[in-house]
């Protein structure tokens, strides 16, 4: 894929947005996860060398397009100043006078993290007037939130027509690891896929109908594999109305390996003191939910992840946030390491899984930033945020 890149930038000295994804996770007001930060480094450091002056413009979680407290981005501007071993100026808005104010004060090297951009109603719009502000502001434009490139929104797209665009290290990184599973990937090539929605992944699995060789479900997303095979579920959560999608993905891909669980972990409540019991898939009883790979189906998968080469991960395979229910995930993530295989996961629950069962990422080949982006792109849709990047 032939992306504008920052190599072919002029940027001495310039003005440049940067589209960063910094939507972390944070509880009792403290980042749980810090890796978007983290990898958000090597551009801002780049940018930094060349003397650029730098407004951050980002999004934190949902914030319904009114200014929301909880979604102000305080506690990231000081996470930030701190991996960056430099202040790092916030805002209380990305767009206005003030900014405008402070940004033709800036000095070569400055850092200024704006205000939420979802603040905005016009952002999710893609406003050409909205986008017209925000470019305002700069001389050039850099995408580095591969987790939103899947958006056309003002700041991911709209913005990238009225300036000079290019792809930041980490947008450049990620498209550069996903093309080579697409286009040459080494075989045996396994795409494992957990989570709930068949939505969000009847796509890559049909995809993949050609390319995978190995196919295992996991999470809530095999429980509807498993009622379109005749299977009880009891209280599970699945599907009904994906169903039929289910049956046609597993009859196209009759020639290749799916591997679904043979025994689960199921329970009738959901707490981390709930009495759990492993059972066979012929044994689910109707007030059981289906919430964690049993025993043997972990061997299984991990038999099969041992013989692959190249590994596509998205999803987690239980509730493994819950310890009854986290046996599953963290023996599969296990599994992945100790294959020795391309390594690619993706999703913010699957990083974060990774992560919680003690993994730094660097035991894996690759973490992708984005989840829906991740997958789209490997369904081969167009991206907007990506496309804008490309040349002509």
């Amino acid at each position: 894929m032939n992306l504008r890149t920052l190599e072919s930038a002029e940027l001495n000295g310039k003005r440049v947005l940067l589209r960063t994804d910094f939507n972390v996770p944070i509880q009792d007001g403290v980042i749980q996860d810090k890796t978007r930060l983290e990898e958000s480094l090597p551009t801002l450091r780049y940018l930094i060398e060349k003397g650029c002056k730098i407004l951050i413009v980002t999004h934190l979680g949902r914030p319904k397009w009114k200014v929301d407290p909880a979604f102000k981005l305080d506690l990231v501007a000081q996470e930030l100043s701190a991996l960056l071993g430099k202040p790092v100026m916030k805002l209380s808005d990305c767009i206005g006078v003030e900014v405008e104010t402070v940004v033709a004060a800036m000095q070569p090297g400055d850092v200024v993290l704006l205000e939420n951009v979802r603040f905005h109603p016009e952002e999710e719009m893609n406003d050409a007037t909205f986008a017209a502000a925000l470019a305002k502001l700069a001389d050039v434009y850099v995408s580095d939130a591969f987790g939103t490139v899947h958006r056309a929104h003002a700041s991911t797209e709209g913005v990238a027509h009225l300036l000079p665009a290019y792809a930041g290290l980490l947008v450049e990184k990620e498209v550069t690891v996903l093309s080579g599973l697409m286009e040459n990937p080494v075989h045996p090539v396994c795409l494992l896929v957990g989570g709930a929605k068949v939505d969000t992944k009847i796509g890559i699995l049909e995809k993949f109908l050609d390319s995978a060789d190995t196919f295992i479900i996991g999470g809530a997303l095999a429980n509807t594999f498993l009622k379109a095979q005749g299977h009880e579920v009891g209280t599970s959560l699945y599907e009904a109305d994906k169903l039929d999608v289910a049956k046609k993905f597993l009859e196209a891909a009759k020639n290749k390996t799916v591997l679904l669980p043979v025994d689960v972990v199921v329970s009738e409540e959901i707490s981390e003191t709930a009495p759990a019991q492993t059972v066979e898939i012929s044994s689910v009883g109707a007030a059981h939910k289906i919430l964690d790979l049993g025993a043997k189906t972990i061997e299984l998968y991990a038999a099969a992840l041992k013989n692959s080469k190249t590994i596509i991960w998205n999803g987690p395979m239980g509730l493994y946030e819950m310890s009854p229910f986290a046996e599953g995930t963290k023996g599969i993530a296990k599994a992945v390491v100790e294959s020795g295989a391309t390594s690619v996961l993706g999703g913010g629950d699957t990083i974060d899984a990774v992560h919680h069962f003690g993994y730094t990422g660097k035991e894996f080949s690759h973490l992708s930033t984005g989840g829906g982006a991740m997958l789209e792109f490997l369904e081969g849709k167009t991206l907007p945020g990506i496309s804008v990047l490309q040349n002509n």
